[in-house]
This record gives structure tokens, C-alpha cells and sequence, in this order.
């Protein structure tokens, strides 16, 4: 199996990625059903089996089908995901990446106050 690598994802490979982690596993039909605007299903089978080249993805037989699981946890594919992010975009540097989001996003009084609160508890503990 390959080693997954932070890697470039198309558009629809992240899709099919957040309905896999989603549902835990799924089969190529089951990505079909879920997908906004699906393309065939031969083209599902195809991003799948790239997904797996990429070291995405891994698939388990069940009889006639293929069960693609994804082969590292969400939370642990997000940070690698932000972490590549921050180091090409922003520099490494965290201030700019909240700048950024600050700045682009529309963001309500109550999500400015919880992420007041995230500094807050982050200066408190020391990191």
C-alpha cells in the first residue's frame, strides 16, 4: 500500500474524500449516490482507484465489491492538509493564516468571541 503524501486533490477527489470519511466506508456506488452533480459511474471507480494511487484510499473485498476505506484518520489527513497550507501560503506562520480568515470570511460576533476564547485558553496553557 502507498504511504499517504500530503498531496493536491482535485475538486471532486475531495468530495469523494469527505464522503468517504463521512460514511467511515463506502462503496463506488455509494460515493455515486452521494456526490452533488455525479459524473458516471465509471468515472467514480476510476477517481477511486486514483485515490488509492495517491495513498489516499485502500479497499477491502466483499464478495463482488470493493469497500474503500480511507487509510489515515480524518483529524490526523486535516492537519497534514492545514499544515501543508500554512508552510505554502502563509509562510508557517499562523497569524497569517487567522488574518486571512478574519479578514475574508464574514464571521459573527459569536464566532469572533469563540475564537477570542481559543487565544485566550492557548495563552493560558503556554502554547
Amino acid at each position: 500500500m502507498p504511504s499517504p503524501m500530503p498531496t493536491t486533490l482535485s475538486r471532486r477527489e475531495r468530495q469523494i474524500m469527505d464522503i468517504v470519511y463521512r460514511r467511515g466506508r463506502a462503496t463506488a456506488a455509494e460515493v455515486l449516490s452521494d456526490l452533488p452533480d455525479p459524473p458516471s459511474y465509471s468515472a467514480v471507480r476510476a477517481a477511486l482507484r486514483l485515490l488509492e494511487e495517491k495513498g489516499q484510499l485502500r479497499h477491502e473485498v466483499d464478495g463482488p465489491r470493493y469497500i474503500f476505506v480511507p487509510t489515515v484518520p480524518r483529524d490526523r489527513a486535516r492537519s497534514s492538509a492545514l499544515t501543508h497550507v500554512v508552510r505554502t501560503f502563509f509562510g508557517g506562520s499562523a497569524e497569517q493564516v487567522v488574518n486571512a480568515l478574519v479578514e475574508q470570511e464574514s464571521l459573527s460576533p459569536a464566532e469572533l468571541d469563540r475564537l477570542a476564547g481559543i487565544i485566550e485558553r492557548a495563552r493560558r496553557e503556554g502554547r
